[in-house]
């Protein structure tokens, strides 16, 4: 399937309002593409921004959380942090709060379907390139010392000094973006990568809620590709981006894993994805929740969890059984697999759930970048529901065409 031609038919420029309460008639016709011309009303924009905020904010506390974890195994980690395991944000990269990779990539996806929507009125509609262009400019931040104010793409994200900062990014992701060839299905990069890279970077297309499911997956998979070419690893790039995109329309965790299995199904090499989310399932009925019900869960590898279909997994498990967003997080970074991965992942999906309010302020307040997370937000959830106003035929705002330049 085509995003240059299918989206471009189904999809309403600013998007689609999703429904506050989850009402089905109305996220129903949000699905089918029949309410291109439905307004947002004031309740529909504050239960959306919430939840953008929420799967930003949520992803990189849990990358955050995680991070402090990289490379323990089970033991070691609870020699370092007690029996409990780490239970509260922990210095890593020289701070409390520091964000990875992961993040980093997350914001430039943003930024990406940001512009993707910007050219849209302007003849160019390809959303896979825009996003690509995107991370090449993430991998810019991975190479230079500063922002170059020479680069005429840069926009406002690139010229955040802070992000300048190499926080271990998989070596797919620097070898995907280390040129301007776009990775197809057809022509993947890194064909044997599989880890999680490319998933934890993929919850904002959960978010283009104007989207139908189907669509959200391919595209979430064609960018997949532009790094990670093995099946499992674009395929839970995709299932995460349906799972955030119907509960950011109001449905339950559940119900979206069940959609993510069913669009699945008919993806050549889905087995070890749908497996390993049918495994997550199936946990939460196995007894109490523990960092051994979690590393159970990775059966394939001992353990270690860089299966991207298997770290996707413990996520949603996590996600599933959390009594509150610091339980699930907690959960989610304190076994012996990829800490910061399954972190931003559980927290993704948490915020994407239950919103902004329900992140623990206390993490928040540490949170490297928070400023910049909520400013991106805030610009993604405009962009959505009143890109019109913005860069529209009948107005135009220069700020915002020099914050999200066409290019």
């Amino acid at each position: 399937m085509d995003t240059t031609t299918t989206a471009t038919s189904t999809t309403p420029a600013a998007g689609t309002p999703a429904t506050a309460t989850g009402d089905a008639q109305a996220t129903g016709a949000a699905a089918t593409g029949a309410t291109g011309t439905a307004l947002w009303g004031r309740a529909e924009q504050q239960d959306f921004r919430s939840r953008v905020r929420g799967t930003l904010l949520g992803s990189a506390i849990g990358d955050a959380l995680g991070a402090p974890l990289a490379g323990l195994s089970l033991e070691a980690l609870r020699e370092t942090h007690g029996p409990a395991g780490l239970t509260e944000p922990a210095p890593a990269h020289g701070r409390r709060g520091a964000v990875t990779a992961a993040t980093q990539l997350t914001l430039f996806t943003v930024d990406g379907l940001i512009r993707a929507h910007v050219r849209r009125d302007a003849g160019g509609w390809h959303p896979p390139t825009d996003v690509h262009r995107a991370h090449l400019r993430w991998a810019a931040t991975q190479r230079d010392w500063g922002p170059d104010e020479r680069r005429k793409d840069n926009g406002w994200l690139a010229l955040e000094e802070w992000l300048y900062a190499r926080r271990d990014p998989a070596r797919a992701c620097l070898t995907g973006f280390a040129d301007d060839t776009l990775g197809t299905l057809e022509q993947p990069k890194n064909p044997t990568a599989r880890d999680a890279a490319a998933t934890v970077r993929s919850a904002p297309f959960g978010l283009l809620v104007g989207w139908e499911p189907a669509l959200v997956l391919q595209l979430a998979v064609e960018c997949a590709t532009q790094s990670h070419g093995h099946p499992t690893a674009y395929l839970s790039a995709g299932a995460l981006a349906v799972i955030v995109h119907g509960m950011t329309r109001g449905d339950s965790l559940d119900t979206a894993v069940q959609r993510a299995l069913t669009l699945l199904a008919t993806r050549p090499g889905h087995q070890p994805v749908t497996g390993a989310l049918r495994r997550a399932v199936t946990a939460v009925t196995l007894g109490a929740p523990g960092p051994r019900t979690v590393e159970s869960l990775t059966p394939g590898d001992g353990g270690e969890g860089h299966d991207a279909g298997d770290t996707l997994a413990i996520a949603v498990y996590c996600a599933l059984v959390a009594e509150d967003v610091p339980h699930g997080l907690r959960l989610a970074v304190n076994h012996g697999g990829d800490s910061t991965a399954t972190g931003a992942l559980c927290g993704a999906l948490l915020g994407a759930l239950h919103g902004e309010t329900a992140l623990p302020a206390g993490w928040l307040a540490e949170l490297e970048g928070r400023a910049t997370i909520l400013e991106l937000a805030d610009d993604f959830a405009l962009e959505m529901t009143q890109g019109p106003a913005l860069h529209g035929p009948s107005a135009s705002a220069p700020g915002w065409l020099a914050r999200y330049p066409r290019g």
